[in-house]
């Protein structure tokens, strides 16, 4: 039996509603596996907290969290607080200082959802950089409010940090059985940076005969991505393409309010960190109708990494399997139900397809 310490941090908006339904997951599974025992400390550092204190989190937060298993990660946005005071002060410390420099985003069509690709099975991954790339903080403006003002922002792109978000994507590729990995480059006119990203991602795909290597320019992958996006396996791309990409891919199988994601330190030394893709959406906040999918499927994303792939695809079946009855929707999804009554819905399906596999039903 083993006992994880998870931190959690609801954040901003709809964090916390989205949040409570990832923890009643996680609170039922304690309940009905024995095998499974987790405990959880809440942290509020969000935009209230900033408000307060003039930081998004204290002195010590990053000392704090490199003792638990895992972080689980809300939303943050709060149109008090500057964009880039809230990502630059919470989530890119955790992300960079924690090395969690794979950020693994699934697009998947769930069963019952309504799209216009409704039919075509499109179940891949996006392997984005997250390190590094185009969301370095390098760079600077001179000359402020004049007609002379000068903005230069850095791209940073190493040998080192391509190679491993590299070879992450051909060993998932490897051990989920998929053929091809795809590459997202614009090496036609970023001649430099892109120009060692596709040196060094073929590097490494030599490495991997069996596994078929296809790069694309970021445009065209982009309109592929729409025209033809069951064709797709593992992609890997920087840490700006892969962010673009991965909100593209998650409008292709339904909307943000469906997609996961995971910020991953492969290497175990650190925390990785589960989230959704969508964001605080300040619009809903508090009305109660924010759908919990994507922050319940990112538990899943959790505990497959904790290595509980069983109660990961479990959770991922039950996720399905509501929708599929179409008896309990959130609006996003074109139905009139709750955050809670969805959360409860999937919790419902969960003890019902766990009990049935023990005989207890």
């Amino acid at each position: 039996m083993t006992n994880y310490q998870i931190a959690v941090i609801p954040g901003d908006g709809i964090g916390p509603e989205v949040m409570n339904e990832a923890v009643k997951v996680l609170e039922l599974l304690k309940k009905l596996d024995p095998s499974f025992q987790i405990e959880f400390d809440t942290f509020d550092w969000n935009s209230e907290y900033y408000l307060r204190n003039g930081k998004m989190m204290p002195d010590d937060a990053l000392d704090t969290l490199k003792k638990y298993d895992a972080i689980l990660f809300g939303a943050i946005g709060d149109k008090r607080v500057p964009d880039d005071v809230t990502v630059w002060e919470l989530i890119m410390p955790i992300r960079k200082n924690f090395k969690q420099y794979i950020n693994l985003r699934p697009v998947k069509l769930l069963k019952g959802v309504s799209s216009r690709y409704s039919g075509e099975t499109i179940d891949f991954v996006i392997v984005r950089e997250n390190a590094e790339g185009e969301y370095s903080n390098s760079g600077g403006r001179l000359y402020l409010g004049t007609e002379q003002e000068i903005a230069v922002q850095n791209t940073i792109i190493t040998r080192t940090g391509t190679k491993k978000v590299a070879r992450f994507a051909f060993e998932y590729a490897k051990k989920h059985d998929k053929r091809t990995v795809t590459s997202a480059t614009k090496s036609n006119a970023i001649i430099h940076s892109m120009k060692l990203w596709d040196e060094v991602v073929n590097e490494v795909g030599m490495d991997y005969p069996a596994i078929n290597l296809q790069s694309y320019y970021i445009d065209a992958l982009a309109a592929y991505f729409v025209s033809r996006p069951e064709d797709f396996e593992v992609v890997v791309a920087s840490n700006l393409f892969g962010d673009i990409l991965s909100d593209l891919g998650s409008a292709v199988v339904g909307g943000l309010g469906l997609s996961p994601s995971a910020n991953l330190n492969p290497e175990g030394d650190f925390p990785s960190m589960f989230e959704p893709v969508h964001g605080s959406a300040p619009d809903i906040a508090g009305k109660g109708i924010a759908n919990p999918i994507a922050q319940i499927w990112s538990v899943a994303l959790m505990l497959e990494h904790l290595g509980r792939r069983d109660l990961a695809a479990v959770i991922l079946e039950s996720i399905e399997q509501v929708i599929v009855q179409n008896e309990v929707q959130t609006p996003d999804l074109g139905g009139s139900s709750t955050t809670s009554e969805m959360g409860s819905a999937i919790c419902d399906a969960l003890q019902h397809l766990l009990l049935v596999r023990e005989g207890r039903y």
